[in-house]
């Protein structure tokens, strides 16, 4: 195992991440864990970027960043509409959407097509 493989599964563990994801299906509704779920797997995903040598201004990154930042929001809105009622929008807070590319240097440098994740809408 590499010292990125190692470091990277460990900040995990450390983190508690997948305790918290077990509690997540004993206690949250099957919204919540869903949501949960996907923000899971991309933390995973980007986890597995890293551990393979990609840093934060790597593509490899880059491209596995976005989708991991919009399974974040999508988490918070899920906890949020069942707490409150509500979710927020991007455009609650000046956003087009909520995967971070309009606010991403390297996504308005580079106009390029967004890349489609199977995983994600096209948002």
């Amino acid at each position: 195992m590499t010292n990125l493989e190692e470091a990277s599964r460990l900040a995990l563990t450390d983190a508690r991440i997948y305790e918290v994801r077990e509690r997540l299906f004993l206690d949250a509704s099957p919204q919540i864990a869903r949501a949960g779920q996907t923000m899971f797997e991309r933390l995973r995903a980007l986890r597995r970027t890293v551990a393979a040598g990609a840093g934060i201004l790597a593509h490899a990154f880059h491209d596995n960043y976005h989708p991991s930042l919009d399974a974040v929001w999508a988490y918070r809105n899920a906890v949020r509409n069942e707490l409150e009622g509500h979710a927020l929008s991007p455009t609650d807070l000046g956003w087009s959407a909520w995967d971070g590319r309009e606010r991403c240097p390297d996504c308005r440098q580079h106009t390029v097509l967004p890349r489609h994740d199977p995983g994600s809408p096209l948002r």
